[in-house]
């Protein structure tokens, strides 16, 4: 089986919309990571006062690990729904999942 992990980082304001999202659609594993990062694009728009003397923009990370043919399905699904450049996407294969215990 082969696994691929999905991450997408988006601004946080869309943190709580994105997570109800993938809480409602099980099929997708139904497991996830959030992470709340910053960054910076080469296209930041509407950029607070701190955030442009900080240079750099709150974001939140969701890191999801499943069967590589159901990201691509996820990923499309996502599109659909949230069709924002803010939020950007990349896929990775993982090599090996598992649990510790």
């Amino acid at each position: 089986m082969s696994l691929t992990q999905l991450t997408l980082v988006a601004p946080a304001s869309l943190e709580e919309t994105l997570a109800e999202y993938l809480l409602a659609h099980p099929e997708w594993g139904g497991s996830f990571t959030l992470l709340h990062a910053e960054g910076r694009g080469s296209r930041e728009h509407a950029l607070t006062v701190q955030e442009q003397v900080r240079g750099r923009v709150a974001r939140t990370q969701f890191q999801i690990v499943l069967k590589t043919d159901a990201a691509g399905r996820l990923l499309d699904e996502l599109k659909r729904a949230f069709p924002k450049r803010d939020v950007a996407y990349w896929l990775t294969p993982v090599a090996e999942f598992g649990r510790l215990g």
